[in-house]
């Protein structure tokens, strides 16, 4: 395919991430031909002219004033020089070299448990046998000595090697074939009763090494984001997101019952749209799987057993939706084909009362946000009412990588965190470096909140891109575990759709004020922050807390919708540039001691109400300090809010 093209926000542990600001094709690679946007007044007249020069029509673009289509690279300046065209975007198509792995070693996500025995999948992902030097093992001393071990089917352990604890095994002359290679260890005892948690084993190359990572007690079963943003309590209310519409602009949907069907097993596909194609489709292939899993944490209708509560996989599970196809089986789309999806989830709103539109999608962006012609798309969204959720990309923790269309003011824009594989214990989350941080470019505080985009289990399609590039993270369910802000953006989508099941009158505004209003932030000891807006927006979002606690009239504020799109209103945000060269904005200086936080931490707690209480006793005015008063003050006000509810009808 010719032209321009973007890449999903994809980012997948352990492997190459996916350029947010990407490019595909080999158009404009050749000099031969280029892909266009021809912005101006006469939509007829733009198309004669591009065919005049010896260009074609490919896309119709009203959204945008615009079409767009390809055309010789020898006509570009003529085109640009022609009467009534105002603009002309070119795509943007270097070559790329593609990403190498850090290390073509890899294991599986999953141990396999049987009797006596442990299994543990290796992955060279190279073409060629790569040397295995050594296997280091420790296990828990109840399942007794390990009596073998074998590497497809290989011996590793000599005939006098028993060991009875930590072992370091030499593996000079075994060699991994390409692909999946199987590691089977053999105890004395049954080894049933152990969890994955129990087992450390690294298997080491030359240069690198895979090493078996921690996991959630029943991950096939219990997805747990679900807890961690407190849907599982509106759950239990029968507040499921019934009602509701979201458009997954992605690329497709897999239509498996838990997916197609909401928690009474009705078809909740009300309708579908191939971008690509330019048609509206029976059903939309999902051959990158990317689609389907964005899918699968927005509305997976299955129960979730090990709940306390009477609740459900997706964050939504009753909601409808209505997939748009923009993204081809490597994940990457034509910018001219997500405009036009953008264009028809617009047109057809009032008819599928569409109220939230997912893009768990990111671009480096090129203009400013009002001269982005995808952004000019979204504008027209949230004029049109629909809450516009966006992932803030996977390019961080570099300053200002947020991608497009992150970088609206207007959206909700959505970073990652990761709870370090323990779910109920909040002491260890942290924001992984890949969450992209703020300012954007016109110096906008993003992300404007963060959630859950870590390691995040979900349904995608046997076969799909995703599980032939990564098979290492499918479980044996045949589901699938993914990182990025992509999911963290679905999980604010399905939040989205609960809030307006409870009050179908709400606005975006609302919803977004609601949402940044009631977030939750990674507070240090003494008051101060420990991330910057730049990285944690306002904080950990939560349905929960958004229902009890949010506001409203606080998004948003003295911005015109209809002058932005229009072209009139062209805002610049806050941002300013410290005494070393790093943002920040008015007054942050003095709030933010922003130490890099990964893993179990003694000093970082989430929210107001976690920081204070660890203070308990030291509360007098003249031993908390000035910022913990502000955050006491806030505390209170929380509290008897709370109070407030629980005493009302």
């Amino acid at each position: 395919m010719n032209g321009a093209r973007l890449l999903v926000a994809l980012l997948i542990l352990g492997s190459p991430p996916l350029p947010a600001s990407g490019t595909g094709g080999t158009a404009s690679a050749d000099g031969e031909e280029l892909q266009v946007l021809l912005q101006g007044g006469d939509l007829s007249g733009l198309a004669t002219t591009l065919e005049s020069l010896g260009g074609n029509v490919t896309h119709s673009l009203p959204i945008v004033s615009g079409v767009g289509g390809n055309l010789p690279r020898s006509m570009l300046k003529t085109l640009k020089l022609s009467p009534g065209v105002d603009r002309v975007v070119e795509d943007f198509n270097p070559v790329e070299v593609p990403e190498e792995r850090d290390c073509v070693l890899d294991g599986s996500l999953q141990l396999e448990m049987s009797d006596r025995e442990v299994r543990w999948q290796l992955f060279n992902f190279s073409d060629t046998a790569k040397g295995l030097k050594s296997i280091a093992l420790d296990w828990p001393d109840r399942i007794g000595a390990l009596e073998s071990a074998r590497l497809n089917a290989q011996d590793i352990l000599t005939a006098r090697q028993r060991p009875q604890g930590p072992a370091h095994l030499s593996t000079d002359r075994i060699s991994l074939p390409p692909g999946a290679s199987t590691l089977s260890l053999i105890f004395g005892e049954s080894v049933v009763a152990s969890s994955q948690n129990d087992y450390s084993i690294i298997a080491s190359a030359d240069g690198c090494s895979a090493t078996l990572i921690p996991a959630y007690p029943d991950n096939d079963h219990e997805y747990y984001y679900t807890r961690v943003v407190g849907a599982d309590l509106l759950h239990a209310e029968g507040v499921t997101g019934k009602g509701v519409t979201i458009a997954v602009v992605d690329s497709g949907f897999w239509e498996v019952p838990p997916l197609a069907e909401d928690t009474a097993g009705k078809d909740r596909v009300i309708a579908r749209f191939d971008a690509i194609e330019n048609k509206e489709s029976a059903a939309l292939l999902d051959q990158s799987g990317h689609g389907t899993h964005i899918a699968s944490i927005l509305l997976n209708s299955g129960a979730a057993p090990r709940s306390k509560h009477h609740s459900y996989l997706g964050v939504a599970p009753d909601a409808r939706i209505v997939p748009v196809k923009v993204f081809d089986a490597d994940g990457s789309g034509d910018f001219l084909d997500i405009i036009r999806g953008i264009a028809w989830v617009i047109a057809h709103r009032e008819q599928y009362d569409i109220r939230v539109m997912n893009l768990s999608l990111a671009a480096a962006p090129r203009f400013e946000y009002w001269r982005d012609p995808i952004n000019q798309a979204v504008l027209k969204a949230w004029q049109a009412g629909i809450v516009v959720v966006t992932a803030a990309g996977n390019e961080g923790p570099a300053w200002s990588s947020v991608g497009s269309p992150g970088n609206n003011p207007y959206v909700i824009t959505v970073g990652a965190t990761t709870d370090s594989w323990t779910p109920v214990d909040r002491s260890d989350d942290y924001i992984p470096d890949f969450s992209s941080r703020g300012p954007t470019p016109t110096g906008h505080a993003k992300p404007d909140i963060v959630v859950p985009g870590g390691h995040m289990t979900g349904i995608v399609p046997p076969g799909s891109t995703l599980v032939r590039d990564n098979p290492n993270y499918q479980l044996r369910s045949g589901l699938y575990v993914a990182t990025g802000t992509s999911q963290a953006a679905a999980v604010v989508s399905g939040i989205a759709a609960l809030l307006l099941q409870l009050d179908p009158s709400l606005s975006n505004d609302d919803i977004k004020c609601m949402l940044t209003s009631s977030a939750e932030p990674a507070i240090n000891p003494d008051g101060t922050l420990r991330y910057s807006p730049f990285v944690q927006g306002s904080g950990h979002a939560s349905a929960s807390r958004a229902i009890t606690l949010g506001e409203k009239g606080c998004a948003n504020l003295g911005m015109n919708i209809d002058a932005a799109v229009l072209g009139t209103e062209q805002l610049l945000g806050p941002a300013e540039v410290d005494s070393n060269g790093a943002p920040t904005l008015p007054g942050l200086q003095q709030r933010l001691r922003d130490e890099p936080a990964e893993g179990a931490s003694q000093t970082v707690h989430w929210g107001v109400k976690e920081h204070l209480e660890r203070l308990d006793g030291h509360l007098s005015a003249d031993r908390l300090g000035p910022l913990n008063i502000e955050w006491l003050q806030k505390y209170e006000s929380e509290r008897a809010k709370i109070e407030s509810l629980s005493t009302s009808d």
